[in-house]
């Protein structure tokens, strides 16, 4: 059925956005490309790419792509896709929490080294320093810091909205599948002796 491959190919589709979630969020331990790093900004413990739009999204992605055809009962193929629309809800809430901690954590700047020592020097300025280049000069270590959060975050929240909006499609097509598809296959039987 159209649905299922549908499904198949909205799994293989987040497969790849995953593994990029957890690249990007890897690479945020080591700020600047520094190793080993010396400090890091606290949001980066929350690992928002590797949990929320990274491990997290495997499920999703693993229900969608092993949804098989309908096996001739069209009942069955409403319940598969009933499922498929309980994990597109799991892989909501992953990328969501994704979006949300990698959007926080972009408002707030990198920790780096000031004049004033090690500080969130952009905390507090609503995320005013992302549109002035002037001001990361405000850190001098680790060198590039601010554009290597900037980045990383940029690819996280553009992962994390593709991942969401996948889930959503999902959550619409299994919907829409398990409640119309079983009122078109209903068949007439008659006994023949």
């Amino acid at each position: 059925m159209c649905s299922m491959g549908f499904a198949r190919s909205l799994g293989f589709a987040l497969l790849p956005l995953a593994v990029c979630c957890i690249v990007a969020n890897v690479l945020m331990f080591f700020p600047g490309g520094q190793f080993p790093p010396e400090r890091l900004s606290k949001l980066v413990w929350y690992m928002m790419g590797i949990g929320g739009g990274g491990v997290l999204m495997f499920l999703p992605a693993g229900v969608f792509i092993s949804l098989g055809k309908c096996t001739g009962c069209c009942w069955n193929e409403s319940f598969m896709m009933c499922g498929s629309v309980m994990a597109a809800l799991v892989g909501l809430a992953g990328s969501g929490y994704c979006f949300i901690i990698s959007a926080m954590a972009m408002l707030e700047g990198p920790q780096c080294f000031t004049s004033m020592g090690w500080t969130y020097p952009f905390a507090n300025d609503g995320g005013r320093y992302l549109l002035d280049k002037q001001l990361w000069l405000q850190c001098l270590q680790p060198v590039n810091i601010v554009e290597w959060n900037v980045t990383l975050l940029s690819i996280q929240l553009g992962l994390s909205g593709l991942e969401f909006i996948i889930c959503v499609m999902q959550v619409i097509n299994g919907l829409v599948t398990a409640v119309c598809r079983p009122c078109c296959y209903k068949q007439d039987y008659t006994l023949n002796a």
